[in-house]
């Protein structure tokens, strides 16, 4: 299956409102694929960038916990740039396209949520080979 930034979406989190703060949360159903990995990235320091790589078969979402980020995504043939600055919502982004993380905030932490555990086979990194992959 060819994938294309058409598949791309955002997903709202379900929110919990209290006087005393909000809790979103995250559970089987509300992710659109079975997950095995949570990491986050923190004290990413000012103009540098994450990602610069594509993935061969897993999805993953993207949240900003805290402060913002630009995640910008091509799909060997379009390029979109999605901003994320709220906690309760969501990036859904497939397998296939490349990404790269730019313009942290100060105290951003963005919270990736893996369809699989680290697999370093499952890694393009080289953009060139991205482009030639989708050929």
């Amino acid at each position: 299956m060819k994938t294309t930034l058409n598949d791309i979406r955002f997903i709202d989190l379900p929110v919990i409102e209290d006087a005393r703060g909000n809790l979103a949360f995250i559970q089987e159903g509300i992710v659109p694929y079975n997950f095995k990995r949570v990491y986050y990235l923190f004290d990413v320091p000012s103009g540098a960038e994450r990602g610069g790589h594509s993935h061969i078969a897993q999805k993953q979402m993207l949240i900003a916990l805290s402060g913002s980020f630009d995640v910008v995504l091509n799909d060997g043939a379009e390029k979109r740039t999605y901003t994320l600055n709220r906690p309760n919502k969501g990036l859904f982004v497939v397998e296939g396209v490349w990404r790269e993380l730019q313009n942290f905030s100060s105290g951003a932490v963005c919270l990736v949520i893996a369809e699989d555990v680290f697999d370093e086979n499952d890694y393009i990194r080289e953009f060139d080979d991205f482009l030639e992959s989708k050929r």
